[in-house]
């Protein structure tokens, strides 16, 4: 053969063979098409459906309403307004860059900084330019029609009391949740659930189609125990004593003494919950729920009301503080201003003697103080539900060194809160049934004996003294009966107590003859000469319990001294504040008690839009 010939044979052979490969090929790619769309279309169709529908058909939230917090009166002290909230595709916006100029103008950006956002964002499909504006603005972004920008609604928190309640509702971020103090501790109950809805976009990114997937639930109302005219009341009288005495801070708190119902609690420095920006984190503090403060004299109604339940005084023994200080170990503890001498024990209330509390808890065991001290809630969590609620500081009698115990009794070696002395009060005006303190209305938690009753009245009678003969005249509130006790202790300090650093304190309860009320002032190292309890915040005391002995209509029970400077014509202030009596009660000596007897008695309040707690 030929070469020519053998040539042709071999191009022959070699074109049938890349035939057959080039068969052999298409048939597997066909093969292989074919089982592709198998599995797409019967195997795995159910996620090729989500991610195809993914590109035109979207579920979106539909935010709803937090609850409305209200006072006990139905005042609203907490609301939600609608706001709205402008948010772009970022993919879908980079397609047209030549809008994305007209864009940062509208929500007032820098083309630079709106452009670098895009850009960070490139591969996602959403991201906020504006939270929580006027609806109108958004509208009018929205009508520009720019690719990939919408708007949302949304709720923006406001609190029309300001400063005032920031510390008892706390605050929520810019998602709606709560953060601190009630917005936190009934979150769940206030925040209602989201709804959601499925919505079909054409190639454009526009809305042409929604079907509502789960209606939004509105959040629960909650009615507090809170009376937001006593609170702003007890707000501005404490701004006043922090300014006319120079002080760094104070707490005070009013309970209702049948239900533990807390009626008001202040603290400052405070914060607009408003406006968070530049608010210092320590301000936010609820100090009468979360700082630890030592008692000082305001201890020694308890250590009075322990010794009488053990039996081993009476409200006449005798008690000899002569000469006016005693030795306690390396320590010498004395009274001020003046040795008392001999005094009953009622005595040691009036004259305040740190030497006769120290005298009279000596007749008790050790375990029996404690354990006393202890029932009225020293020690231990008050039970109220805030966030962060402190438990206080009671050392245990094993731990007790040799002068301990004496210190103890007086107010100095045991720590506690505003709120648990302003509840051991209550204690003492209500028979001596302790009520773990509540914040919504109408949650009367289950009371406790800790004292008998004619030991509560006892002391509550011995308190009255402190008020009308002994340091803390200026608590007085014309036509009542006020009892209570002032205490100032020296503030602690790294190295041990700090010299001319004083916590001034006043506990009481009014009226004294059927409590109504256990208030207690707390101011933080008063400056400028004064720093005695009874002149920094016996003073607070009357001016609030003057004002809400008005507002809640609570019936005089001192009608002697309140006739006496009628007809003085001395009623000044505190006369045009007070209840008028029925105008055909008769008032004269030998009537007064009849009336008294004939006041009206509190009834239980109507239970709360929001029952329980969380």
């Amino acid at each position: 053969m030929s070469k020519a010939g053998r040539n042709r044979s071999r191009n022959s052979f070699n074109l049938r063979q890349r035939l057959r490969w080039v068969a052999l090929a298409l048939g597997l790619c066909s093969v292989s098409l074919v089982g592709r769309a198998a599995y797409v279309q019967l195997i795995n169709s159910d996620f090729y459906q989500r991610q195809g529908e993914a590109r035109y058909l979207r579920e979106l939230p539909i935010k709803t309403s937090r609850g409305m917090i209200t006072d006990r009166n139905g005042e609203p002290v907490a609301v939600s307004t609608p706001v709205a909230s402008i948010w772009v595709n970022p993919q879908e916006l980079l397609r047209t860059p030549d809008r994305i100029p007209e864009l940062a103008n509208a929500v007032n950006m820098s083309v630079d900084d709106l452009s670098s956002r895009l850009s960070q964002k490139a591969d996602k499909e959403f991201m906020y330019l504006r939270r929580r504006i006027n609806p109108d603005e958004a509208e009018k972004v929205v009508a520009l029609k720019i690719p990939g920008v919408a708007a949302q609604r949304e709720f923006r928190r406001f609190y029309p009391q300001g400063e005032a309640m920031a510390h008892v509702l706390g605050f929520t971020n810019i998602d709606d949740r709560g953060q601190e103090g009630l917005e936190l501790a009934f979150d769940e109950w206030l925040r209602g659930e989201a709804g959601a809805k499925r919505v079909i976009r054409n190639r454009k990114g526009e809305t042409v189609e929604s079907d509502l997937l789960r209606a939004a639930t509105p959040g629960k109302d909650l009615t507090l125990s809170i009376d937001r005219r006593i609170q702003f009341l007890a707000y501005k009288e404490l701004r006043n004593a922090l300014v006319a005495n120079k002080a760094a801070g104070g707490s005070m708190v009013i309970m209702d003494v049948a239900t533990g119902e807390v009626l008001a609690m202040v603290n400052l420095p405070t914060y607009n919950p408003n406006s968070l920006a530049g608010a210092a984190p320590d301000t936010r503090r609820n100090r009468a729920v979360t700082d630890l403060v030592e008692p000082g004299s305001t201890m020694k109604p308890l250590t009075i009301a322990s010794a009488l339940q053990a039996g081993v005084v009476t409200k006449d023994t005798l008690i000899d503080t002569n000469p006016g200080y005693m030795a306690l170990g390396r320590f010498t503890i004395k009274d001020v201003p003046r040795n008392n001498g001999v005094l009953t024990v009622t005595g040691v209330i009036t004259r305040s003697s740190n030497i006769g509390a120290a005298k009279v808890v000596a007749k008790l065991p050790d375990q029996v103080f404690y354990d006393s001290v202890h029932k009225f809630g020293y020690g231990s969590r008050p039970g109220s539900g805030f966030p962060g609620e402190s438990g206080g500081v009671l050392p245990r009698p094993a731990s007790w060194s040799g002068p301990s115990k004496s210190t103890m009794s007086y107010g100095y070696g045991l720590s506690v809160t505003p709120l648990q002395i302003a509840t051991a009060y209550a204690a003492l005006g209500n028979g001596g049934k302790l009520i773990p303190p509540t914040f919504v209305k109408g949650q009367h938690n289950e009371a406790r004996q800790v004292v008998d009753p004619d030991i509560a009245s006892q002391v509550v009678s011995m308190m009255e003294t402190v008020v009308t003969q002994g340091g803390a005249k200026q608590a007085a509130v014309l036509g009542y009966h006020v009892a209570g006790k002032t205490g100032t202790a020296r503030k602690a300090g790294p190295g041990g107590y700090i010299a001319g650093h004083y916590n001034a304190l006043f506990a009481g309860v009014v009226p004294a003859t059927n409590p109504r009320f256990a208030t207690v002032v707390v101011i933080n190292d008063p400056q400028g000469g004064k720093y005695y309890g009874g002149l920094v915040s016996a003073p607070v005391f009357h001016n609030v319990m003057e004002g809400a002995l008005r507002l809640m209509d609570v019936p005089p029970d001192d009608i002697q001294s309140w006739l006496a400077a009628q007809e003085s014509g001395k009623t000044g202030h505190s006369a045009s504040v007070l209840p008028t009596p029925p105008a055909d009660a008769v008032l004269p000596a030998d009537a007064a008690a009849e009336f008294e007897a004939a006041l009206p008695t509190a009834q239980a309040p109507p239970r709360p839009q929001a029952g329980g707690t969380q």
